[in-house]
């Protein structure tokens, strides 16, 4: 009975040759792990066939064919050798409000997270005791510097810096439309897959949370209301999502609606 059972669970496919991680191509164990087999009780097997040699499959995959959205994205995307150079799509509404002279560029990256439940947004929130924006919840991101190659090098050093996202743990998909804040900036999203592995680490003079919304309720019309403020004697109208615990506003909420409407034209 119990030679039986072992022969049944046994991974092997008669492929024995290692890759350069070590594993076995053909079952994706380990020398240790093929060597303690005959020694390994029921659950050591079961957890082992059942857990651990899956997440290795799934961890061979290449990123972009983790993300359901992935064709679809690449689709609705601006491609990555072609920089948006238009002005914010909300400009218009803005230019009576803007300060004087030219906008600041800037660049804030819109990662994705290919998990088992679904694509999952990466979000921040500010430290609230910042002097621009504090406590509110934004991308990774910030001022093109004249260093920056580019918005995509921008946005990787930003992330870097707030959430140390290692630039090998990204893999950049494309351009949304660019978008004008209030403030004078004029801002390009870079999306971008991020490797499930990636543990945030904020930095606390930056960053006092680091967060994930899935996307599909980021993509819901039903989640996203309007809200009138008045701004300079003037009412405004503010996009806002009300994610538990979190307040996802203002260019956030913009920048996620126009995810939403690029993805809405492909239909």
């Amino acid at each position: 009975m119990t030679t039986a059972f072992r022969a049944v669970l046994s991974p092997c496919i008669g492929v024995c040759t290692l890759d350069n991680d070590g594993l076995c191509e053909g079952c994706l164990r380990t020398t240790a792990e093929i060597a303690r087999w005959s020694q390994m009780n029921d659950d050591e097997r079961l957890h082992l066939m059942e857990h651990v040699l899956p997440a290795r499959e799934q961890g061979r995959v290449p990123l972009e064919r983790r993300l359901r959205e992935g064709g679809d994205l690449r689709r609705a995307l601006h491609p990555l050798g072609q920089v948006p150079r238009a002005a914010g799509w909300n400009h218009g509404e803005l230019i009576d409000l803007l300060p004087p002279g030219p906008l600041a560029e800037a660049a804030v990256l819109a990662g994705l997270v290919p998990r088992k439940e679904g694509t999952q947004v990466v979000l921040t929130r500010r430290t609230d005791g910042l002097r621009h924006h504090g406590g509110q919840v934004s991308f990774p991101g910030g001022r093109i510097e004249p260093t920056d190659a580019d918005a995509v090098a921008a946005a990787l050093r930003e992330s870097h810096e707030e959430i140390a996202l290692p630039a090998s743990q990204v893999t950049p998909l494309g351009f949304l439309d660019p978008f004008t804040t209030i403030s004078g900036f004029r801002v390009v999203p870079v999306v971008a897959l991020i490797d499930p592995a990636f543990v945030p680490v904020p930095d606390p003079n930056e960053v006092a949370d680091v967060f994930e919304v899935p996307l599909d309720y980021l993509l819901s019309p039903d989640n996203l209301r309007r809200v009138e403020v008045d701004y300079r004697g003037r009412r405004r109208v503010v996009l806002e999502y009300a994610w538990p615990g979190q307040r996802i506003w203002g260019a956030t909420a913009a920048i996620l609606f126009n995810l939403r409407q690029r993805l809405e034209q492909l239909e």
